[in-house]
């Protein structure tokens, strides 16, 4: 029951976002149109300031086991390397097929990674979670943007040079530059912009989820079970224990073995939407994404974490 309970109150905060938003726009409060524009400026505005704050915060004095740092990046990028060989084939639509990819391999550990491994081992969990999201999320966040970029348009080949352009541009690109050499140069914010500026960085979340909440279909998820059920059972499922097995093998302790595999069973990541929506990706699809695989991850991690407490491994 105690499992049930972590799992719930990770999810519960966003699900309630999403519902917030979805009522607003029923209630006639709001307008998809105005929902639509909220989108862009969550994206150009807030987004970078979630990036910068995220470089801007990381911790100079941690330690980490470097097989387990190798083992999460190198893990990532070959899974993005076979997606990009797999889904284009299987799939025909351009918008789709970054979607689709972004939201097999990349998770909301950044949210749901620090206060689950928190819960279950403490101030260790929570301080190689944090550690760990400070290496990850840079690497979800490039190759997001690269991948996106890859697929925008109608499937003609493309301009490496428009690329390099693109993903350089980005906004969440950008932000984390910024923030890097912040971080790297031991600039330190006056107190008074500090504040703000962290602040706005947690407003992000919250509001990209009640815009998602405010542009959802429920009537067109039928039509994108084909692409939702395969993905969530691949994401969901599947990797959680190919990763942690390859984690057992490799001699992980329990922590790390519980945090690196974190990374793949958290529900698809919150900007995953934002970014298809602004990048030429199936905006829809990719919200379709993040709550219901936010729904299903109440009882996904509380089976996952029931069956490592049975065999030992929490």
């Amino acid at each position: 029951m105690e499992s049930f309970l972590i799992a719930v109150n990770a999810v519960m905060p966003f699900l309630i976002y999403i519902s917030f938003g979805y009522g607003v726009v029923k209630s006639g409060l709001a307008d998809e149109a105005f929902m639509n524009k909220l989108n862009k400026v969550v994206f150009r505005a807030f987004f970078p300031l979630l990036m910068f704050n995220n470089m801007y915060q990381l911790k100079r004095d941690f330690s980490l086991n470097l097989t387990l740092v190798a083992t999460a990046v190198l893990s990532v990028l070959f899974l993005q390397a076979l997606l990009l060989l797999v889904v284009p084939r299987l799939v025909k639509e351009n918008p789709r097929r970054g979607v689709i990819i972004q939201a097999i391999y990349r998770s909301n550990f950044v949210l749901f990674g620090i206060p689950l491994a928190a819960n279950l081992f403490g101030d260790d969990g929570s301080a190689l979670a944090s550690m760990m999201v400070a290496i990850v999320i840079p690497v979800y966040n490039v190759t997001a943007v690269i991948i996106l970029e890859m697929f925008r348009g109608d499937g003609g080949k493309t301009n490496p040079l428009v690329l390099v352009r693109n993903v350089c541009t980005n906004p969440l690109i950008l932000g984390a530059a910024v923030g890097l050499v912040f971080f790297a140069l031991r600039i330190k914010l006056p107190s008074s912009v500090e504040g703000p500026v962290s602040q706005f960085a947690g407003m992000t979340t919250p509001l990209a989820l009640f815009v998602l909440g405010g542009t959802l279909h429920f009537s067109a998820i039928r039509g994108n079970l084909k692409y939702i059920v395969p993905s969530m059972t691949l994401k969901l499922a599947l990797l959680p224990l190919l990763i942690t097995a390859l984690a057992t093998v490799l001699g992980f302790s329990n922590v790390e073995r519980f945090v690196i595999f974190e990374m793949y069973a958290t529900p698809v990541a919150t900007a995953s939407y934002s970014m298809a929506q602004n990048m030429g990706g199936d905006g829809e699809l990719a919200g379709q994404f993040v709550v219901l695989s936010t729904a299903a991850s109440v009882v996904t991690i509380f089976l996952w974490v029931y069956l490592f407490t049975s065999i030992g491994f929490i």
